[in-house]
């Protein structure tokens, strides 16, 4: 029975480590891949990148089709009609037509708007802050894509080290095994001794398993994001040791206020609010359009079926008087949008300004837990030691041992946790005040 025991937890351990041989496989092949570089490739590469891009180009041409109503618009246009009966007169028995029965008609028309009381100008405006907004969600796309990288860049760092951290209990676990096992067979160690190392082996080998299957994961989202090949080799390169952030609350929510692309995007919502306010006022006013045509066409006595030229000009005064009370239910609508959109400008003010505080409250969090989970591994560290001393010297009993080196395991996961959590809340920090994270 105790041989099976032994059996069961060594091929435990061997599926977790041949579980990992492919991945540091594909990793020695690979090219290091650097935060900079991953970002530039999700910028780059990202179909989500590329969408903001062409919807950026997509409000570039709605501002070219709002000036349209500027230029004459031209046409042409070329008919046939047939008309029967037509007008005619009889002189002495012979009949004169005034029209052909076959009329033929080609012209060239060109209409203009010359007056409009600002409605183009009003249309104009709306579209140039379509086009603003639609740059400002660029930003914001470019910058969630990187948060996400990075996020997902650290935390392949993360787990990387965590496996390590796991592999090393593993590794430990496994020596107390052996040494209990041949206590065992000599008969100073109990049965209850050897079953629970056994177990706390393969606990920690689940777990290392774990990990490793949350690393796979995480290699593919970064793959996914950066635009590389699904069976592309990763090989990261970088540290949790990054230079102190910013902590100044106050200077940080006045940066927000002026860089946070939520704020800027509830602000040009606000200007095409009051361009469309502005435009449906200028509806009830008329408007002025002059035409001018030039072509040819029969129909002219005394020969009804020669093709003559002709031209023709005029202006045309458009009022508009009643509508269904289209227009006036379009004013209010667009003053009920204004006063809504006043309101999501002020909501993006004081979100950005809590989320600053509360960011930064993160940020400082984090930096006390890596100082106080660093003395608790350096505890934990020494407290492993010394049990191990007293184990050998059979002043402690095996579950003491045991303790002491799962304690230490969970000390250093815990220090590496704040030191990725400290990471992350830097970064939200840089994130709440405007910053676009491009590098």
């Amino acid at each position: 029975m105790k041989k099976r025991n032994t059996i069961a937890a060594a091929l435990l351990i061997a599926v977790s480590f041949s579980a990992n041989k492919p991945l540091l496989a594909a990793e020695a092949g690979a090219t290091p891949l650097t935060l900079d570089e991953a970002l530039r490739m999700t910028r780059e590469h990202n179909p989500k990148a590329r969408q903001a891009t062409e919807e950026v180009k997509a409000a570039d041409e709605k501002v070219t089709e709002s000036r349209s109503a500027w230029f004459p618009q031209i046409s042409g246009k070329a008919g046939y009609h047939y008309l029967d009966p037509v007008s005619e007169i009889s002189f002495g028995g012979t009949a004169m037509k005034f029209m052909p029965n076959d009329n033929y008609d080609a012209h060239i028309t060109a209409e203009m708007m010359l007056f409009d009381f600002g409605r183009t100008a009003s249309t104009v405006d709306m579209a140039k802050a379509g086009r603003n907004s639609a740059l400002i969600r660029q930003d914001m796309t470019l910058r969630d894509l990187s948060l996400a990288t990075v996020q997902t860049f650290y935390s392949i760092l993360f787990l990387q080290e965590a496996v390590k951290v796991q592999e090393k209990e593993v590794t430990a676990l496994q020596t107390n095994l052996n040494h209990m096992q041949k206590r065992y067979d000599q008969g100073a160690a109990t049965r209850f001794d050897l079953l629970t190392t056994q177990v706390r082996l393969a606990s920690a080998a689940n777990r290392k398993i774990d990990y490793e299957n949350k690393l796979r994961n995480q290699e593919i989202t970064l793959r996914r994001l950066c635009g590389l090949d699904e069976n592309a080799p990763l090989s990261l390169t970088g540290s949790f040791d990054i230079s102190a952030a910013d902590m100044d609350a106050d200077k940080l929510a006045a940066s927000a206020l002026d860089h946070r692309p939520e704020v800027m995007l509830a602000r040009e919502n606000l200007k095409a609010a009051a361009y469309k306010k502005n435009l449906a006022t200028r509806e009830f006013l008329p408007k002025l359009v002059g035409s001018a045509s030039w072509g040819t066409q029969n129909g002219y006595v005394p020969d009804l079926g020669k093709m003559r030229t002709n031209v023709a000009a005029g202006i045309e005064l458009q009022v508009p008087i009643f509508d269904g009370f289209r227009k006036s239910a379009a004013l209010r609508e667009a003053t009920a949008m204004k006063r809504s959109a006043e309101q999501q400008r002020l909501d993006a003010e004081q979100m950005s300004q809590a989320e600053v505080r509360q960011s930064v409250n993160d940020l400082q969090n984090s930096r006390e837990k890596i100082e106080t989970t660093r003395l608790q591994v350096s505890q934990a560290d020494l407290a492993a030691k010394h049990a191990r001393i007293r184990y050998d010297n059979g002043l402690a009993t095996t579950l003491d041992l045991l303790d002491a080196e799962a304690a230490l395991a969970e000390a250093e996961l815990a220090n590496l946790q704040a030191r990725y959590e400290y990471v992350m809340n830097a970064y939200s920090v840089r994130r709440a005040a405007g910053d676009l994270i491009e590098r």
